[in-house]
């Protein structure tokens, strides 16, 4: 359960377990794109203006790193390393594009936050809840939407930098941005992390014996700190970008998404808590604006 329902600890939770391993390594292994330009003897914004040798080292790393894998990993943890190795290799093109002035700097800010989000996902769902994990705790294939919300993103971007470029040059609104981004982070990890072995990217219908509501930590703020996190993660991506258009787009449609999973949680956790829920609900808010939750008819 994604919001106040957590479960005693697995056995193996706190422990990194080969998947894990696996990830944090092909994680890695694709950042270490960062260090090109010390390899190269390039300036750090390597991406920036490549150049011909830029493109070639960059297309032998990735080869290099795809082979490696293959050798390193059979094929069901070849699907968890090759994920996590875009992931990184997202993460350290970030790094390259944030080096220096560049004018693509704060997609560069953009770059590191999505990957290291969408990897962390992983990450934190293998230590908490390994029995939970799946190609799909990254995240990648989250849904239509959210992949055509990204490209919406990317798309606005990339058009208001050749029409107004003068608009993704306000460092200020980026860092405000990028704060955002930071906190609303922060948030949804400390949530996974405090709700235990029980969470889940998938909203669970059936109370397992162990289940028990958890009302301390950031659930003491509020009823939802992990949609609240990525609610404000995912406006802060646009104020990062400085894409005003996605900032009310993505405001607009992340809150009729959140408004619409909590009641529908709520109505499971009610059926799984019964009073318990209730007399929690009336005490700690949703943590969204204007959102309520589920309505009882007493």
């Amino acid at each position: 359960m994604a919001a106040a329902a957590a479960a005693a600890a697995a056995p193996r939770r706190g422990r990194l377990g080969r998947e894990a391993r696996a990830s944090l390594a092909a994680f890695l292994l694709g950042a270490s794109v960062a260090a090109l330009p010390a390899v190269l003897g390039s300036p750090a914004a390597l991406l920036a203006a490549p150049g011909l040798r830029g493109r070639l080292a960059l297309a032998l790393h990735v080869a290099g790193v795809n082979a490696a894998l293959l050798l390193l990993y059979p094929r069901p943890l070849y699907k968890i390393a090759v994920r996590a190795c875009f992931l990184g290799f997202a993460f350290g093109c970030g790094l390259l594009l944030s080096a220096g002035r560049s004018a693509w700097r704060h997609f560069g800010w953009y770059m590191c936050s999505l990957s290291l989000f969408h990897y962390s996902e992983y990450l934190v769902t293998a230590i908490n809840n390994p029995r939970s994990l799946s190609l799909d705790s990254f995240l990648l294939n989250h849904s239509f939407e959210y992949n055509l919300a990204a490209l919406s993103s990317w798309v606005e971007f990339t058009l208001e930098k050749l029409l107004f470029p003068e608009l993704k040059q306000i460092t200020w609104l980026s860092t405000v941005g990028l704060l955002m981004v930071i906190f609303g982070d922060c948030l949804r990890k400390a949530a996974m992390l405090t709700a235990g072995s029980n969470f889940n990217h998938i909203v669970q219908n059936e109370k397992s014996e162990t289940h028990t509501l958890v009302t301390s930590g950031v659930y003491g703020w509020f009823r939802h700190p992990s949609y609240v996190g990525w609610f404000y993660w995912s406006i802060g991506t646009q104020v990062l970008l400085c894409n005003p258009i996605c900032v009310v787009g993505y405001a607009l449609a992340s809150w009729r998404f959140f408004r619409e999973r909590i009641e529908e949680e709520e109505i499971t956790l009610i059926h799984f808590f019964g009073e318990e829920y209730l007399e929690y609900k009336r005490k700690v808010p949703s943590g969204l604006p204007f959102i309520k939750g589920v309505k009882v008819e007493l």
